[in-house]
């Protein structure tokens, strides 16, 4: 299974700059996930949790491999986030959208 990656919103970007952040972003997921194979493993894992739970479960209600899976996705797309926009920034700017 891989996954897509597309950046939404960079109105002011070039189409190299949106390249480039979405190059950043994927390799700040693999280095975060430990390689490609796993991102979309993880990635598909994390998708199903949020369909049974929630966009933000109760991390109480998940077991323990469940709330390690939704952390690690999080934690890996948080510092994808940073690695392609850099650490300052906003909610108005730039999203990466992800599919299988």
């Amino acid at each position: 299974m891989t996954i897509r990656i597309a950046m939404v919103g960079a109105h002011d970007a070039t189409e190299l700059q949106q390249r480039d952040a979405v190059q950043r972003f994927r390799l700040a997921l693999e280095d975060a996930l430990g390689g490609p194979e796993l991102v979309a493993a993880v990635y598909g894992a994390y998708v199903q949790l949020r369909a049974v739970y929630g966009e933000t479960p109760h991390l109480e209600s998940l077991t323990d491999a469940e709330r390690m899976i939704f952390e690690q996705w999080q934690g890996a797309e948080t510092a994808a986030l940073v690695a392609a926009l850099g650490p300052h920034r906003y909610l108005e700017e730039p999203q990466f959208e992800i599919s299988q």
